[in-house]
Formats: C-alpha cells, structure tokens, sequence
C-alpha cells in the first residue's frame, strides 16, 4: 500500500485497467527524477516518460510507499513501461515489477485517508491497496472532464505532453531540472508555442485527428487547434 491508503474505504473502488508497479532499491526518486516529467520529492503526483523531442511515450501517477515508489499505469502498458525504465539503470540496484497484491482504487465521493487525484480534484480520490470489486463510472466522469490518458488516447510518441494538457493537469515541474525530453518541453512552454492540444469531443467520424470513440458515451478523444476548441472538453489552465 502507499503513504495515502485509507483505513477504510466503500466496496467497489477498482480501477481494473490500471496496475501498479513497484520500484524499489537503490535510491529511486533520484533514479526516476532524471527520468520523468514531475518531481518524485513531491508525491504523489502525475507524470510522464517522453521521448527526446518531447513526445509521451507512458503517463502514470507515482505514489510514495516508504522508501519505494509506486507507478499506478495503464494496465496494458505496465510491462512496456517496466522494460523501458529498465534500460535506464545501468549498474544501479532497482527493482521494477508489477505489485499483483495490489491495485488502484478510485471514488467520486471523498474517502478518508485518500488523496484527490493530482491532475485535479475534481476527479475525484484515488489511492493503492489490495484489490476489491470493480468502480463503475470513472471513464464517464474522466472524460466528461476533458482527462485523456493512456495509450490509445495519447498514442505512444504521438503527442507533445504539453499538448497532453500535462500543464494543466499538473503533470510536469519546470523547476526540477533534466529529463528526457526537458529541452523541447520547456522551450514550448517559454515561448507559448503549444498551439493545439487533445480534447474530448462528441463523436464525428470524420474527425481527421479522432483518435478513439467511445459509443457508449457519443464522444471521441481528438486534436483540436486551440482556436477551433468549438464544444471539445479540455482542462482549464489555472496555472496563470
């Protein structure tokens, strides 16, 4: 379980699609801190590994459990995402492996000892723990918020983060220093270069950005430019 585990909390809470990662072992926030788009000294939080130019490759919220910390990511891209931070230890001595015991819990209503979701809390709490029924209701609310995440609606290389809405959701630190694909991201963000972002739409199959549907809720995940935003749902900026 994580720092931020309630003691008690309702039944049916499991995000299903989602797994945790655990990463243990030799100094791990300074391992993962030359790594990831956010400051591990400031847990927990949303970020992103991103290719050199910028463009996300995995997004995951880290979550501080003593000296280890856990990734809580798209189920379908926990061992993708295990693989390629295992590229970067080297000679260090760190662990990184799925926590089966564990899973990740969410609720729209508050839960004590949980923390709200660190893109916004109007998403609602979140926290880790042992696995119990399915949540019901989290894509809806997610999306009805203009929240993307994962690979489908992200692609893998596809999207600038700042285009991701990581500003507005909080998932980057300009004041961390170095990591993989720091340069281009702060210069975008210096210069006001990021001129169209993905949002949440209703669905039009014609869209030539739409990037996935959602049928069951009439809406579509696509690329807007920012002045042609029209009745797509994005994140507000409150960074100002």
């Amino acid at each position: 379980m994580s720092d931020a585990t309630p003691t008690t909390a309702p039944a049916g809470t499991t995000l299903t699609d989602r797994a945790v990662l655990r990463v243990s072992g030799e100094d791990v926030r300074g391992f993962l801190q030359g790594l990831v788009t956010n400051d591990t000294g400031h847990l927990p939080a949303y970020a992103a590994l991103l290719t050199p130019q910028g463009k996300a490759l995995f997004d995951f919220i880290m979550w501080p459990d003593g000296e280890d910390v856990l990734l809580d990511v798209e189920a379908e891209q926990a061992d993708a995402l295990a693989r390629r931070l295992s590229i970067y230890r080297l000679r260090r001595v760190i662990s990184i492996a799925r926590d089966e015991a564990l899973a990740v819990h969410w609720s729209r209503e508050p839960v004590a000892g949980a923390s709200p979701d660190p893109r916004s809390p109007t998403l609602g709490n979140r926290w880790i723990a042992p696995p119990n029924a399915p949540a019901t209701g989290w894509h809806a609310h997610r999306l009805s918020l203009g929240v993307t995440e994962g690979l489908a609606e992200l692609g893998s290389g596809e999207t600038l983060w700042l285009e991701a809405n990581a500003r507005e959701l909080n998932g980057l630190s300009f004041t961390k220093g170095c990591y993989v694909g720091q340069e281009n991201t702060a210069r975008m963000h210096h210069r006001s270069k990021v001129s169209r972002r993905l949002a949440v739409a209703p669905d039009d199959v014609t869209d030539p950005k739409r990037r996935i549907a959602y049928p069951e809720l009439g809406v579509m995940v696509t690329v807007r430019r920012a002045e042609d935003l029209g009745n797509a749902v994005v994140p507000p900026d409150t960074t100002a």
